[in-house]
């Protein structure tokens, strides 16, 4: 698939700082994974541990000591600053519910909006030592080799991902299952992990719901970077203050195609 010419400001400062950033948190996981963890439960239902915050807060310091004029949003943190040109998104743990179960799907979400828009994005597994990076429109990258999405225009040959299907309300699981009936086969419970295969061309969809900014924001990035799309589930660009569905897609016509059936009436 043809890239599309980006029309960003220059990345190579901002990536660099970005993987920093995923180094950082990367040897706080691995120091994490060998320990117990204070485990808390959110208003929603998810999961937070000590490390989630440890992590986000060191981000939070770095990026206030390089670039004090940019904005923050996270996860476990007040935002700041969300109407700057440049914010920073982070997630310290994606996947918090497999990293406490010993499941090596989580990861470290960093990404990088320009006027809102999904700009860079850096993916990062510590128990797979994988990383994913990528510019959107520009590049995306798996271990510092280029990767880039598959074509597959039917939904009849689609291999579609999903991290739960207990995230979604009854009317988004009819529509899902409406979707699933069309699919011949869908991968549960990948996090974040199943995001950088579909940009590795190794997958076609990824659907899931009861999501916020810091969830997408840096696989989004890394997603167009390989020639995708992510959306909402009406087509919709995501933004910072976007919440809820998403899908993404290697292939537009089988995005359009999904979106058929998962768009709201």
């Amino acid at each position: 698939m043809q890239k599309m010419t980006s029309q960003f400001p220059p990345h190579e400062e901002f990536l660099a700082f970005a993987e920093k950033l995923a180094d950082a948190s990367r040897e706080m996981l691995l120091d994490a994974a060998q320990q117990t963890q204070i485990i808390d439960t959110k208003a929603d239902a998810s999961f937070v541990t000590n490390t989630d915050k440890a992590i986000e807060k060191r981000m939070r310091e770095m990026i206030a000591e390089a670039f004090p004029d940019h904005g923050v949003l996270g996860e476990e943190f007040p935002n700041t600053n969300i109407d700057a040109e440049f914010v920073w998104v982070l997630d310290p743990i994606d996947g918090t519910a497999p990293f406490i179960a010993g499941i090596p799907v989580y990861g470290t979400l960093i990404g990088l909006a320009w006027n809102g828009r999904p700009f860079i994005g850096v993916m990062d597994h510590p128990a797979t030592s994988d990383r994913w990076t990528g510019v959107a429109h520009l590049f995306a990258k798996r271990n510092g080799q280029p990767v880039s999405v598959k074509s597959c225009s039917e939904l009849s040959q689609a291999f579609v991902t999903c991290s739960s299907p207990d995230f979604m309300s009854d009317d988004e699981s009819t529509r899902f299952a409406e979707l699933r009936k069309l699919v011949p086969y869908v991968q549960y419970g990948g996090s974040c992990f199943a995001y950088g295969t579909l940009a590795s061309g190794r997958t076609d969809l990824a659907v899931d719901s009861g999501l916020e900014p810091f969830d997408v924001y840096a696989s989004a990035a890394v997603i167009q970077g390989a020639g995708g799309f992510m959306t909402d589930w009406n087509g919709q660009d995501i933004s910072l203050d976007w919440s809820g569905k998403v899908i993404a897609a290697g292939d537009k016509d089988c995005l359009q195609a999904a979106l058929a059936i998962l768009a709201a009436e």
